[in-house]
């Protein structure tokens, strides 16, 4: 069996300033409509998967989807907020994104759940850097590895052995993935003007060229590459 190793998040600034509640408040609810989305996702990958031990797996994870969401939810009754206000900005964000990278196949659908929303998982976890500790430790548990990324890396990787075909088709799938998903952050980040700021203070630390979102895109593209190279696929 191929080990993955553990997810490496982007290491923005290590060192939080204050922040006021509201953009507290708009990093939880992003991640919570994120869960939410997972735990529709994943119970319906549960229903489609073709054995019944990546069919137990998937309910498993889109349990814990649930669990998070009932932390998030807490997070967000202790700093004073109610969960559904905080998330409906964030409704449908992903909406078009889903529209436009709709799957073929088995495997495109695993591939978009670990590549295509591992984009904006990284993106999460970047802007809660500059969070108070207590909400960012919360965000960056909610996404650490659950085992989604080894079911699909088994998967595929027994997938492209047997058709050796598939790597060069998910491969260019990966590609297309990830030029929506950088869209998405894009978006969210030019409608939210909180969590711009955030970002600022984030990757004020970041070594490289450019402003804040030229840093975020880079670190997230450089993210993706990772995971399709775990994969053994060609960014």
């Amino acid at each position: 069996m191929t080990t993955v190793p553990p997810e490496s998040p982007p290491t923005p600034s290590t060192s939080p300033v204050p922040v006021d509640q509201d953009a507290c408040l708009a990093v939880l609810g992003m991640l919570a409509y994120s869960e939410l989305a997972a735990f529709s996702r994943l119970a319906a990958d549960a229903a489609l998967a073709p054995d019944l031990g990546q069919r137990l797996e998937l309910s498993r994870l889109a349990g814990v989807a649930l669990t998070n969401l009932d932390a998030i939810r807490a997070r967000v009754g202790e700093l004073g907020g109610d969960l559904q206000p905080v998330m409906r900005p964030f409704a449908g964000v992903l909406v078009e994104f889903d529209g436009r990278t709709v799957p073929s196949t088995w495997w495109e659908r695993l591939l978009k759940g670990y590549v295509g929303y591992g984009v904006a998982d990284d993106f999460s976890r970047m802007v809660a850097q500059a969070l108070d500790p207590q909400t960012r430790d919360l965000v960056v548990g909610v996404l650490s590895d659950d085992g989604h990324a080894q079911l699909v890396v088994d998967a595929l990787a027994r997938a492209c052995v047997a058709d050796p075909t598939l790597a060069s088709r998910l491969a260019l799938w990966g590609r297309r993935l990830v030029g929506e998903a950088l869209g998405v952050v894009q978006n969210v980040v030019a409608d939210h003007t909180e969590l711009e700021a955030l970002l600022e203070r984030a990757m004020a630390d970041v070594p490289g060229n450019g402003d804040a979102q030229q840093k975020l895109f880079a670190a997230l593209t450089a993210e993706h590459s990772r995971r399709m190279e775990r994969l053994g696929l060609t960014p």
